[in-house]
């Protein structure tokens, strides 16, 4: 493989980045100090620095199939803890998007092989909201509402963890759930009711006691 395209493409980047502000790399090397946690998918094309505008040091980012948020995943939870304890986040956002392969994957009845345990955690999502779902004749619109489902459930994972209830009290920390319409280049906001979704339950999760 010729990676040549990638290193001239490189130093381009590099030489505009210089034009603009001679001391751009200095000023990068001093530190991070994002204001957002973003949360996404692994897919290739669904990149949250494109998609949201964003220049370097200003999102710290997690990537995994189908944007998922799991107790035991020890990379996403170093990941999440970092992002809030020690570098202080405001806002982190869940941002899934349509035409998902691992949803996709998830609601095909077939032996995914290593893959089982981790689709089996969207499965569960189905699960939880069977009815609604089931409920949509049309299939395509069953499967992007699921995408949309699964971002809820992944929030909701957010918030059960103690790093995220602690500082949402100290300091008002934020969580948002996004689907990126990879139809139209568009972010939508899902206007998630957390407040609804979590009074019957909050009390099981609450660790702040």
């Amino acid at each position: 493989m010729n990676f040549d395209k990638i290193f001239k493409n490189n130093e381009k980047w590099v030489a505009e980045k210089l034009s603009v502000d001679p001391d751009y790399f200095k000023n990068l090397s001093k530190g991070q100090q994002p204001e957002y946690l973003y949360i996404g998918c692994s897919d290739s094309r669904v990149t949250a620095e494109d998609l949201m505008g964003a220049n370097p040091g200003e999102v710290f980012i997690h990537r995994n199939i189908a944007n998922m948020v799991i107790s035991i995943d020890l990379n996403m939870m170093s990941v999440l803890n970092y992002a809030v304890r020690h570098l202080k986040v405001k806002h982190i956002i869940v941002c899934g998007h349509y035409e998902c392969g691992g949803v996709k994957a998830a609601m095909t009845p077939a032996d995914m092989g290593i893959l089982n345990p981790w689709l089996r955690n969207i499965r569960d999502v189905y699960r939880l909201h069977q009815a609604e779902l089931d409920g949509i004749e049309d299939s395509s619109k069953r499967y992007n509402r699921l995408i949309e489902l699964n971002v809820q459930e992944q929030c909701v994972n957010l918030i059960k963890t103690a790093a995220v209830q602690e500082a949402y009290k100290e300091r008002g920390l934020s969580v948002q759930g996004w689907v990126f319409d990879i139809h139209t280049g568009k972010i939508i906001d899902l206007n998630i009711d957390f407040a609804g979704i979590l009074k019957g339950i909050m009390k099981i999760y609450d660790l702040s006691k």
